[in-house]
């Protein structure tokens, strides 16, 4: 019988790795799940829920973690916490390995089997596994109401007896999961909007949403999509190009959401200083790819800058401030992944190291970094 460890997160962090749900579903597999007193508070999850739902309470994170096989966060534990574990023990999170190497080295010399569960393959089985989607579902639709609210004008067109309020033009950089919900989003309050990606198969996306695709579309742009669906770097002519149409379009824009990210990369530069200059005082700017440096020039992470009247917000963690839904789709994710590594029957861990998902999430292993996406050049 496995025991399960849900610890805390450490603040600014609202989200937490279980919900009752699926604390229910981990019971019936035969595990046993602790939970450190308050994890789920700031996602309006109390003890009392959990309790219910089949989970034992601990007053500390010790004693939440001691000998326990597994243990589910939603950011990287600390390195304290995953050796209280078991040795050999599964730690599930998010874990940022292209940031932090010596991070990843510290938690393979624990013996951890350790899973990042944003490099989950973007194969159809795996959609419900799928963190990244998921939080960035989220964040997509808030950031086109954070958007809103700092602009300070209607959003959709109001013809009155007094005059007629015009619709406000909305522009999504980047149609992955995030902008096609910014998209949706921002159609729903009756804005204009129109969106931008270096990948050819968004434009019929962006269509079928009542949106415009704003794009050089050369031969360049034609190929610029890799087998996994995400979008190629660009060559510096094509993003000389595109940068041009991006500026002249820029210019008549109200609200600028953008959403551009490439796994292991720095955020590409999108809106340069001089496009900001140009946009319209109580434009708006709202920069998801502001925890990877931003794709305007002035974002600055975790603020919002006030630059010649333009507001540039760069939020960290969009999805963690609806962190009642975040978390509900986030443990969701992390049962859909862990469930098939049960044994129904004989309610045991039974995992098949080979299966797709397990290889493309698995960083540690055996005191050792296993992922080929961390091995030196070379190897």
């Amino acid at each position: 019988m496995a025991t399960i460890a849900v610890t805390a997160e450490d603040a600014p962090e609202t989200r937490v790795a279980a919900s009752p749900d699926t604390i229910k579903k981990f019971a019936a597999l035969g595990c046993t799940v602790r939970v450190q007193h308050g994890a789920g508070l700031k996602s309006r999850i109390s003890d009392e829920a959990y309790t219910a739902a089949g989970a034992t309470i601990c007053a500390t994170a010790e004693e939440t973690l001691s000998g326990a096989d597994m243990l589910l966060r939603v950011r990287r534990p600390a390195i304290e916490q995953i050796k209280a574990l078991k040795p050999g023990a599964f730690v599930v999170a998010i874990l940022d390995p292209y940031s932090d190497r010596p991070g990843i080295e510290a938690i393979a010399a624990t013996g951890a089997s350790a899973f990042a569960m944003e490099f989950m393959p973007r194969i159809t089985r795996a959609q419900s596994m799928d963190v990244l989607s998921s939080q960035a579902n989220l964040a997509g639709y808030k950031a086109v109401v954070d958007a809103a609210s700092m602009f300070e004008q209607a959003i959709p067109m109001m013809m009155t007896a007094a005059g007629t309020v015009p619709a406000c033009k909305v522009f999504v950089m980047g149609v992955g999961v995030a902008g096609l919900q910014a998209i949706a989003t921002a159609r729903r309050l009756g804005a204009i909007v129109t969106a931008t990606d270096v990948r050819p198969a968004t434009k019929e996306q962006v269509a079928s949403l009542g949106a415009k695709s704003i794009a050089v579309e050369d031969e360049e742009f034609r190929q610029a999509q890799t087998a996994a669906g995400y979008a190629k770097p660009m060559s510096a002519e094509y993003q000389a190009k595109q940068a041009e149409l991006v500026a002249n379009h820029v210019k008549g824009q109200d609200i600028v959401i953008t959403t551009a990210l490439i796994p292991g990369r720095p955020a590409p530069r999108l809106i340069t200083r001089a496009m900001v200059e140009s946009m319209k005082p109580g434009s708006v700017i709202v920069d998801l790819a502001a925890e990877r440096g931003g794709n305007c020039e002035l974002t600055e992470p975790g603020r919002i800058v006030d630059h010649n009247g333009v507001r540039i917000s760069g939020p960290l963690n969009l999805s963690g401030t609806v962190p009642v839904n975040a978390s509900a789709l986030y443990a969701k994710n992390i049962l859909a992944f862990l469930e098939p590594m049960f044994d129904k029957k004989e309610k045991v861990l039974a995992i098949n190291w080979d299966e797709e998902t397990v290889k493309g999430t698995l960083l540690t292993r055996d005191g050792k970094i296993v992922h080929p996406s961390l091995q030196p050049t070379g190897a």
